[in-house]
């Protein structure tokens, strides 16, 4: 899984699968949080609070990369790596 960004000890990484809806991972230690990108929703996994307020905020400003992203991935190319939170 390709990283596309690094903030606050978390990463972002994007496996793109055709049966999925648009999504990515957001790892945190030992945590993972699956967010699906449009609606913008945390699908499965468990995380701390601030770690889901952090992640939720990011994908909220680079929404429209993110989605760019995934179809780079769906046409089998390398998604471009994302600026991350200040």
């Amino acid at each position: 899984m390709p990283v596309i960004s690094r903030f606050y000890g978390i990463v972002i990484r994007m496996l793109c699968a055709r049966s999925f809806n648009a999504r990515f991972h957001a790892i945190y230690q030992d945590w993972e949080l699956v967010v699906n990108i449009w609606p913008l929703t945390i699908v499965e996994g468990e995380a701390p609070g601030w770690v889901r307020e952090k992640v939720l905020e990011w994908a909220t400003l680079h929404q429209q990369e993110l989605l760019a992203d995934w179809n780079r991935c769906l046409c089998r190319r390398r998604p471009h790596p994302i600026a991350p939170l200040p």
